[in-house]
């Protein structure tokens, strides 16, 4: 249990953020009242955010509690390994500026599906639609849940639904109201709050270690100098080793970063390509910090436990006569054991911080999704206040549910292992659809419903095989590495079909491919540091460094 003190800053933070939020939202609603496109302001804030803007909330939409509470899970368990998802987003958020922010803002769509629909056909639209509220219900709300809930249950002491259920309905509130006005404005603060939080249990960790060296000295003793490593060998029992990580992760990447409407929605929100360009780019640095302020925190937290400077009896328990530690609750232990009063709260605020985020920006691309690719096409002069009032209910309702799925993702050992083995499963035909479509003139309408329909079929029974036979050969298979196994074979779905379907261009569907990779770089941008070519060229330059480096 936490002390007084700290409860007090926890609930001030919760309600200053609800207050900003439903200011900034009706701030800009009162503005766009009298605007010819009420819906574009609610949903896409206007397209009037900037580069700042959108690199912070792309960051605070992807960092949620899961990644407070996971990566120092992982940190804890297999050291610096799972960093890799964090330094390899900087490539893909390089692929986000490059080439697919572009299209997505020349081409003045307000959501994902509509893009596919106006490169393929309305079937893909329809696909990518639903497949795209799912996973922003299960990937970006319902595990973020869990982690918040897990970690308020251990400091509070109350019951794991009420707590979540209670901060679930206050985020809902000021996003459903303001739109992503309100998202951005409060994901922008607690980006901060969240990073400044990470920061104070690292420094903490790390000074009651007595720094780098003393840890490293504890697993070299405890031969775990492994831990160390973010590049590791064929056969490594973590089934992530090096190769894994190069042909895997990208495909979760690209859908992620460049094919999610949860993410993305940022970037369509921009005012302009060289906003939506430097957005990506920017929250490309700020993905350099979670190595060290998300994941490291955990690898101290095992050296510390190693030498009695952390106790985790809490965590221990007998399973089939031997000891083993349920490392999930490891982070709320090293805020309750390394923190004084006072700076516990600061904690919580960042915890509160990830959680809030996410469920902000899920619930409003829910709503943007649900309004245009679903509700609007089937009732094309609805008006939009209509438009907007189901996006409302469509947030609402999503939330329901996402709160309905938590005892089934619970049983992961891993949340954040569990997070990504989904992801691995829906994420290859997506991916192959938009990069085959952006870079490939010959992708054909047929070939992408028939990637998407029969890829989508085939990575949920490779899912349920895994998870019921889990013995067997695809059981067997690491997800990282079956998420590139799937990749290939959406990619060769497609490409066969675009040949048996060839394909028949609309004066649209023409601009919306690259007539070749080096056409995406001709777009001047701004001069100097700010051009997009310059920071793209740094940013990947400092993270080839950092993986030779923690190679």
């Amino acid at each position: 249990m936490i002390h007084t003190l700290d409860i007090t800053i926890s609930a001030l933070y919760i309600t200053a953020i609800f207050m900003i939020g439903m200011w900034a939202g009706l701030k800009h609603k009162n503005k766009s009242k009298n605007s010819s496109n009420e819906a574009g302001a609610y949903f896409l804030a206007g397209k009037t955010l900037r580069w700042p803007t959108i690199g912070l909330a792309l960051f605070a939409t992807n960092i949620s509690c899961v990644h407070l509470v996971s990566l120092a899970q992982s940190g804890f368990d297999t050291g610096l390994l799972n960093g890799n998802f964090e330094w390899m987003a900087a490539f893909i958020l390089i692929l986000l500026a490059l080439f697919f922010a572009p299209f997505y803002i020349r081409s003045g769509v307000s959501t994902l599906p509509d893009f596919l629909e106006r490169r393929y056909d309305r079937a893909s639209r329809d696909w990518l639609a639903v497949i795209s509220v799912v996973s922003a219900v299960i990937v970006h709300i319902s595990f973020s849940l869990l982690a918040g809930g897990i970690v308020l249950q251990t400091l509070f002491g109350v019951d794991m639904y009420t707590s979540i259920i209670a901060i679930s309905v206050i985020t809902a509130i000021y996003t459903i109201v303001g739109g992503l006005t309100a998202v951005v404005v409060t994901e922008s603060i607690q980006t901060v709050v969240l990073l400044f939080g990470a920061v104070v249990i690292s420094v903490a960790a790390y000074n009651k270690m007595g720094g780098w060296e003393p840890m490293v000295g504890v697993l070299q003793a405890s031969n775990q100098l492994e831990k160390l490593s973010m590049m590791r060998p064929h056969g490594d029992s973590s089934g992530m080793p090096w190769y894994a990580v190069f042909l895997g992760y990208p495909i979760l990447g690209i859908w992620y970063w460049c094919a999610d409407q949860t993410i993305v929605q940022r970037v369509l929100g921009a005012k302009d390509e060289n906003h939506a360009r430097l957005g990506p780019l920017f929250c490309g640095f700020i993905k350099i910090l979670p190595v060290f302020i998300f994941v490291l925190p955990g690898l101290f937290a095992y050296a510390l436990s190693q030498t009695g400077g952390l106790d985790i009896s809490a965590l221990q328990s007998v399973e089939n006569g031997r000891q083993v530690v349920n490392s999930k609750g490891i982070y709320t232990l090293m805020i309750t054991q390394l923190l004084p009063k006072g700076l516990v709260g600061v904690l919580v605020a960042a915890l509160l911080s990830g959680l809030m985020s996410q469920i902000s920006g899920a619930l409003n691309s829910i709503s943007t999704l649900v309004s245009y690719d679903i509700y609007q096409r089937r009732k094309p002069d609805i008006s939009d206040r209509e438009l907007i009032l189901v996006g409302k209910i469509a947030a609402g309702i999503a939330l329901v549910v996402s709160l309905a799925t938590l005892p089934l993702l619970n049983s992961y050992e891993s949340i954040f292992n569990g997070l990504n083995d989904i992801i691995a499963h829906i994420a290859p035909p997506i991916t192959a659809v938009f990069l085959l479509g952006i870079f490939w003139k010959k992708a054909s309408a047929e070939s992408a419903k028939c990637t998407l329909w029969i890829g989508s079929a085939v990575g949920v029974i490779v899912f349920a095989v895994n998870k019921l036979f889990p013995e067997s050969l695809i059981g067997q298979i690491p997800f990282m590495m079956m998420a590139f196994y799937l990749f290939c074979f959406c990619v060769a779905v497609q490409v066969i079909s675009s040949f048996i379907f060839p394909v028949r261009h609309t004066a649209e569907s023409m601009q919306l491919y690259w007539k070749s990779p080096l056409e995406s770089l001709q777009a001047p941008g701004w001069r100097g540091i700010g051009n997009y070519k310059t920071l793209s060229a740094l940013l990947a330059g400092i993270m080839i460094f950092l993986f030779w480096f923690f190679r």
